[in-house]
C-alpha cells in the first residue's frame, strides 16, 4: 500500500488530499501518474504536466524513481518565490 497526496492547487483540482493505493510491484513515478490519469479521468493530466513537481518520502524526486510498497508519494505545483 502506498499513500499519495496532493497539495495546493492539484488538491483543489483533484478534489482529494490524499489516497491510499495498493502498489505491490515496484514502477516509476511517472508511471503511477499515468495510472492515476487512467483510473480518474483527464481532469487528472495535471500530474503529467512538465511543472509538477514528484515527491517520494518527503523528497523530491525524478520522474523514474521507483515508488516501493509503504512509500508516501507527493504531488505539488511548482514553488515560486519573490
Amino acid at each position: 500500500m502506498i499513500n499519495v497526496v496532493f497539495f495546493a492547487r492539484l488538491r483543489e483540482q483533484l478534489g482529494r488530499a490524499q489516497q491510499q493505493l495498493a502498489w505491490p510491484q515496484e514502477g516509476s513515478a511517472q508511471s503511477l501518474a499515468e495510472q492515476l490519469v487512467a483510473a480518474n479521468g483527464e481532469n487528472w493530466q495535471v500530474l503529467l504536466a512538465e511543472d509538477t513537481v514528484y515527491a517520494i518520502n518527503q523528497q523530491v524526486v525524478d520522474r523514474d524513481a521507483l515508488v516501493r510498497d509503504g512509500d508516501e508519494v507527493a504531488f505539488f505545483p511548482p514553488v515560486t518565490g519573490g
